[in-house]
Protein backbone atom coordinates (compact mmCIF):
# COMPACT_ATOMS: atom_id res chain seq x y z
CA UNK A 1 0.00 0.00 0.00
CA UNK A 2 1.35 3.49 -0.79
CA UNK A 3 1.42 6.04 2.11
CA UNK A 4 -0.73 8.97 2.11
CA UNK A 5 1.14 12.04 0.81
CA UNK A 6 0.87 14.08 4.11
CA UNK A 7 -0.22 17.43 1.42
CA UNK A 8 -3.11 15.65 -0.19
CA UNK A 9 -6.26 16.57 1.11
CA UNK A 10 -8.48 14.02 4.07
CA UNK A 11 -11.13 14.95 1.47
CA UNK A 12 -10.03 12.80 -1.42
CA UNK A 13 -11.75 9.67 -0.86
CA UNK A 14 -9.22 8.13 -2.74
CA UNK A 15 -6.49 8.81 -1.46
CA UNK A 16 -5.88 5.40 -0.13
CA UNK A 17 -7.30 2.88 -1.28
CA UNK A 18 -7.03 0.35 1.22
CA UNK A 19 -8.27 2.73 3.84
CA UNK A 20 -11.08 5.24 2.27
CA UNK A 21 -12.42 7.79 4.33
CA UNK A 22 -16.03 7.72 5.48
CA UNK A 23 -18.60 9.11 3.30
CA UNK A 24 -20.52 11.20 6.19
CA UNK A 25 -23.08 12.44 3.51
CA UNK A 26 -24.48 8.37 3.25
CA UNK A 27 -23.98 7.65 6.87
CA UNK A 28 -26.43 10.55 7.87
CA UNK A 29 -28.86 9.41 4.80
CA UNK A 30 -28.63 5.63 6.36
CA UNK A 31 -29.10 6.50 10.58
CA UNK A 32 -30.32 9.54 10.91
CA UNK A 33 -34.32 9.69 10.56
CA UNK A 34 -37.83 10.76 12.08
CA UNK A 35 -38.46 8.58 15.41
CA UNK A 36 -34.78 7.13 15.27
CA UNK A 37 -32.50 6.85 17.65
CA UNK A 38 -29.70 8.47 15.80
CA UNK A 39 -30.23 12.21 15.79
CA UNK A 40 -26.57 13.75 14.34
CA UNK A 41 -23.81 12.52 12.89
CA UNK A 42 -20.59 14.20 12.92
CA UNK A 43 -17.36 13.20 11.32
CA UNK A 44 -14.03 14.90 12.08
CA UNK A 45 -10.54 14.05 10.55
CA UNK A 46 -8.18 14.04 14.09
CA UNK A 47 -9.37 14.36 17.35
CA UNK A 48 -7.32 13.17 20.99
CA UNK A 49 -10.68 11.37 21.99
CA UNK A 50 -14.28 10.92 20.53
CA UNK A 51 -15.61 10.85 24.03
CA UNK A 52 -13.56 13.79 25.64
CA UNK A 53 -15.22 15.66 23.02
CA UNK A 54 -18.75 14.73 23.08
CA UNK A 55 -18.84 14.93 26.67
CA UNK A 56 -17.87 18.46 26.60
CA UNK A 57 -20.34 18.97 23.82
CA UNK A 58 -22.98 17.92 26.24
CA UNK A 59 -21.69 19.66 28.86
CA UNK A 60 -21.91 22.78 26.42
CA UNK A 61 -25.61 21.94 25.37
CA UNK A 62 -24.40 21.52 21.83
CA UNK A 63 -25.13 17.72 21.64
CA UNK A 64 -28.49 15.70 22.66
CA UNK A 65 -29.36 12.29 23.04
CA UNK A 66 -28.52 10.60 20.06
CA UNK A 67 -25.67 12.19 18.93
CA UNK A 68 -22.27 10.59 17.26
CA UNK A 69 -19.10 11.64 17.16
CA UNK A 70 -16.49 9.89 15.00
CA UNK A 71 -13.19 10.30 14.45
CA UNK A 72 -11.08 8.81 10.99
CA UNK A 73 -8.00 9.51 13.14
CA UNK A 74 -8.42 9.26 16.98
CA UNK A 75 -4.90 10.50 18.95
CA UNK A 76 -5.50 10.02 22.89
CA UNK A 77 -8.19 7.53 23.37
CA UNK A 78 -8.60 5.83 26.28
CA UNK A 79 -9.95 2.73 27.98
CA UNK A 80 -10.68 2.03 31.52
CA UNK A 81 -8.39 3.45 33.65
CA UNK A 82 -7.09 5.79 31.41
CA UNK A 83 -5.19 3.29 29.10
CA UNK A 84 -4.07 4.65 25.94
CA UNK A 85 -5.67 3.44 22.58
CA UNK A 86 -4.33 4.17 18.79
CA UNK A 87 -3.99 3.45 15.67
CA UNK A 88 -3.10 4.68 11.95
CA UNK A 89 -5.41 7.03 10.39
CA UNK A 90 -8.18 5.00 9.08
CA UNK A 91 -7.65 1.98 10.08
CA UNK A 92 -10.42 1.73 12.56
CA UNK A 93 -13.67 2.92 13.87
CA UNK A 94 -13.05 5.04 16.28
CA UNK A 95 -16.78 6.62 18.13
CA UNK A 96 -18.88 7.75 20.57
CA UNK A 97 -22.63 8.41 21.47
CA UNK A 98 -24.55 10.88 23.83
CA UNK A 99 -27.58 8.49 25.83
CA UNK A 100 -29.80 9.77 28.25
CA UNK A 101 -31.68 6.76 30.11
CA UNK A 102 -33.38 8.81 32.19
CA UNK A 103 -36.53 6.56 32.57
CA UNK A 104 -34.09 4.08 33.73
CA UNK A 105 -32.48 4.15 37.59
CA UNK A 106 -29.34 5.12 37.50
CA UNK A 107 -28.22 1.93 39.74
CA UNK A 108 -28.80 0.12 36.24
CA UNK A 109 -26.80 2.13 33.97
CA UNK A 110 -24.03 -0.62 34.56
CA UNK A 111 -25.50 -2.26 31.43
CA UNK A 112 -24.67 0.39 29.31
CA UNK A 113 -20.86 -0.46 28.37
CA UNK A 114 -22.17 -4.57 28.32
CA UNK A 115 -25.04 -3.85 26.20
CA UNK A 116 -22.58 -1.72 23.70
CA UNK A 117 -20.60 -4.98 23.45
CA UNK A 118 -23.52 -6.98 22.60
CA UNK A 119 -24.56 -4.16 19.76
CA UNK A 120 -20.88 -4.18 18.75
CA UNK A 121 -20.68 -7.93 18.40
CA UNK A 122 -24.41 -8.68 17.02
CA UNK A 123 -23.49 -5.70 13.99
CA UNK A 124 -20.06 -6.83 13.54
CA UNK A 125 -21.14 -10.58 12.79
CA UNK A 126 -24.02 -9.21 10.52
CA UNK A 127 -21.95 -6.67 8.92
CA UNK A 128 -18.51 -8.28 8.49
CA UNK A 129 -19.06 -11.70 9.23
CA UNK A 130 -16.33 -12.49 11.89
CA UNK A 131 -17.51 -14.27 14.70
CA UNK A 132 -16.90 -12.10 17.89
CA UNK A 133 -16.72 -12.62 21.95
CA UNK A 134 -16.95 -10.54 25.06
CA UNK A 135 -14.50 -10.24 27.60
CA UNK A 136 -16.33 -8.81 30.62
CA UNK A 137 -16.48 -6.08 31.29
CA UNK A 138 -15.18 -4.30 27.86
CA UNK A 139 -13.28 -5.88 25.39
CA UNK A 140 -14.19 -7.40 22.22
CA UNK A 141 -12.44 -10.14 20.68
CA UNK A 142 -11.87 -12.14 17.72
CA UNK A 143 -9.48 -15.04 16.86
CA UNK A 144 -6.76 -14.39 14.62
CA UNK A 145 -4.41 -17.93 14.11
CA UNK A 146 -6.39 -20.25 16.38
CA UNK A 147 -5.37 -17.07 19.66
CA UNK A 148 -7.73 -14.91 21.21
CA UNK A 149 -6.87 -11.36 20.18
CA UNK A 150 -8.12 -7.79 21.72
CA UNK A 151 -9.89 -6.01 18.36
CA UNK A 152 -11.84 -3.53 20.17
CA UNK A 153 -13.00 -2.05 23.75
CA UNK A 154 -15.97 0.32 25.06
CA UNK A 155 -15.53 2.88 27.54
CA UNK A 156 -19.01 4.93 29.16
CA UNK A 157 -18.79 8.25 30.87
CA UNK A 158 -21.07 10.28 32.78
CA UNK A 159 -21.63 13.39 30.89
CA UNK A 160 -23.62 15.67 33.07
CA UNK A 161 -26.87 15.52 34.59
CA UNK A 162 -28.74 12.24 33.15
CA UNK A 163 -26.40 11.39 30.25
CA UNK A 164 -23.58 8.82 29.54
CA UNK A 165 -21.52 9.08 26.73
CA UNK A 166 -20.40 5.50 25.48
CA UNK A 167 -17.27 5.38 22.89
CA UNK A 168 -16.31 2.36 21.13
CA UNK A 169 -13.07 1.48 19.31
CA UNK A 170 -12.81 -1.67 16.88
CA UNK A 171 -9.50 -2.44 14.60
CA UNK A 172 -10.40 -3.03 11.72
CA UNK A 173 -7.90 -3.20 9.23
CA UNK A 174 -4.70 -3.24 10.83
CA UNK A 175 -2.22 -5.02 9.19
CA UNK A 176 0.33 -7.70 12.02
CA UNK A 177 3.26 -5.11 11.72
CA UNK A 178 0.78 -2.31 13.12
CA UNK A 179 -0.50 -3.92 15.68
CA UNK A 180 0.40 -1.68 18.96
CA UNK A 181 0.81 -5.22 21.21
CA UNK A 182 1.05 -8.64 20.42
CA UNK A 183 -2.21 -9.80 22.05
CA UNK A 184 -4.19 -7.35 20.04
CA UNK A 185 -6.03 -8.26 16.84
CA UNK A 186 -8.15 -6.62 13.58
CA UNK A 187 -11.22 -7.73 12.05
CA UNK A 188 -8.90 -7.99 8.59
CA UNK A 189 -6.75 -10.49 10.17
CA UNK A 190 -9.50 -12.00 11.51
CA UNK A 191 -10.69 -12.79 8.12
CA UNK A 192 -13.62 -10.01 7.96
CA UNK A 193 -15.80 -10.43 4.73
CA UNK A 194 -15.91 -6.83 4.71
CA UNK A 195 -13.15 -4.23 6.15
CA UNK A 196 -15.69 -1.90 4.24
CA UNK A 197 -15.90 0.68 7.17
CA UNK A 198 -19.24 2.76 6.24
CA UNK A 199 -21.27 -0.86 6.38
CA UNK A 200 -19.55 -1.63 9.87
CA UNK A 201 -20.61 1.25 11.65
CA UNK A 202 -24.38 1.64 10.06
CA UNK A 203 -24.35 -1.97 11.44
CA UNK A 204 -23.23 -1.54 15.48
CA UNK A 205 -25.17 1.64 15.59
CA UNK A 206 -28.48 0.03 14.30
CA UNK A 207 -27.83 -2.62 16.68
CA UNK A 208 -27.47 -0.54 19.43
CA UNK A 209 -30.46 1.28 18.64
CA UNK A 210 -32.31 -1.91 18.77
CA UNK A 211 -30.79 -3.22 22.42
CA UNK A 212 -30.86 0.61 23.57
CA UNK A 213 -34.47 0.27 22.63
CA UNK A 214 -35.11 -3.10 24.46
CA UNK A 215 -33.19 -2.18 27.60
CA UNK A 216 -34.61 1.25 28.09
CA UNK A 217 -38.21 -0.12 27.46
CA UNK A 218 -37.56 -2.63 30.08
CA UNK A 219 -36.81 0.37 32.52
CA UNK A 220 -33.69 -1.09 32.37
CA UNK A 221 -34.13 -4.73 33.67
CA UNK A 222 -31.62 -7.01 31.83
CA UNK A 223 -33.23 -9.92 32.48
CA UNK A 224 -36.60 -8.69 31.46
CA UNK A 225 -35.31 -7.64 27.54
CA UNK A 226 -32.47 -10.49 27.04
CA UNK A 227 -29.44 -8.69 27.56
CA UNK A 228 -28.45 -10.44 30.34
CA UNK A 229 -29.13 -13.84 28.83
CA UNK A 230 -27.43 -12.67 25.15
CA UNK A 231 -24.53 -10.91 26.70
CA UNK A 232 -23.55 -14.63 28.76
CA UNK A 233 -23.81 -16.36 25.49
CA UNK A 234 -21.43 -14.23 24.16
CA UNK A 235 -19.28 -13.63 26.77
CA UNK A 236 -15.70 -15.48 26.88
CA UNK A 237 -14.84 -15.34 30.54
CA UNK A 238 -17.53 -17.29 31.61
CA UNK A 239 -16.73 -20.40 32.86
CA UNK A 240 -12.64 -19.41 33.25
CA UNK A 241 -10.45 -19.04 36.21
CA UNK A 242 -9.48 -15.78 35.78
CA UNK A 243 -7.90 -12.89 38.71
CA UNK A 244 -9.11 -10.02 39.45
CA UNK A 245 -6.76 -7.71 40.87
CA UNK A 246 -8.49 -5.08 43.07
CA UNK A 247 -7.14 -1.60 44.24
CA UNK A 248 -4.96 -1.50 47.08
CA UNK A 249 -2.91 -4.76 46.11
CA UNK A 250 -5.65 -7.29 46.80
CA UNK A 251 -6.97 -9.62 44.00
CA UNK A 252 -9.71 -12.28 43.72
CA UNK A 253 -9.16 -15.51 42.32
CA UNK A 254 -12.36 -18.07 41.14
CA UNK A 255 -14.06 -19.43 38.17
CA UNK A 256 -16.65 -16.64 36.36
CA UNK A 257 -19.75 -18.29 36.25
CA UNK A 258 -22.11 -15.66 35.87
CA UNK A 259 -22.89 -12.10 35.05
CA UNK A 260 -25.89 -10.80 37.65
CA UNK A 261 -28.42 -8.56 37.58
CA UNK A 262 -26.40 -6.13 37.86
CA UNK A 263 -23.96 -6.68 35.14
CA UNK A 264 -21.20 -7.54 37.98
CA UNK A 265 -18.79 -10.38 37.00
CA UNK A 266 -19.40 -13.63 39.57
CA UNK A 267 -16.76 -15.52 40.89
CA UNK A 268 -17.06 -18.98 42.53
CA UNK A 269 -13.64 -19.08 44.89
CA UNK A 270 -12.38 -22.03 46.32
CA UNK A 271 -13.69 -21.58 49.78
CA UNK A 272 -17.07 -22.19 47.99
CA UNK A 273 -18.23 -18.92 48.40
CA UNK A 274 -19.80 -16.80 45.37
CA UNK A 275 -18.31 -12.90 44.76
CA UNK A 276 -19.64 -10.39 42.68
CA UNK A 277 -17.34 -7.87 41.28
CA UNK A 278 -18.26 -4.91 38.97
CA UNK A 279 -16.55 -2.91 36.56
CA UNK A 280 -15.79 -0.20 38.68
CA UNK A 281 -13.59 -2.52 41.21
CA UNK A 282 -11.54 -4.25 39.35
CA UNK A 283 -7.90 -3.17 37.92
CA UNK A 284 -7.14 -5.51 35.73
CA UNK A 285 -8.83 -9.60 35.30
CA UNK A 286 -6.59 -11.79 33.97
CA UNK A 287 -6.37 -15.48 33.59
CA UNK A 288 -5.17 -17.17 36.87
CA UNK A 289 -2.44 -18.16 36.82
Amino acid sequence: MTPRDASEPYGNRWSDLDRPPLNVGALRRGLVREGALWSRVDVVQRTGSTNSDLVARAAAGEAGEGAVLVAEEQTAGRGRLDRQWSAPARSGLFFSVLLTPREVPVARWGWLPLLTGVAVATGLSRAAGVDTALKWPNDVLVTVGGAERKAGGILAEGAGEGGVVVGVGINVSLRADELPVPTAGSLALAGAVSTDRDPLLRGMLRSLEEWYGRWRAAGGDAGACGLQETYAAGCATLGRTVRAELPGDRALVGEAVAVDGDGRLVLATESGVREPVGAGDIVHLRPAV
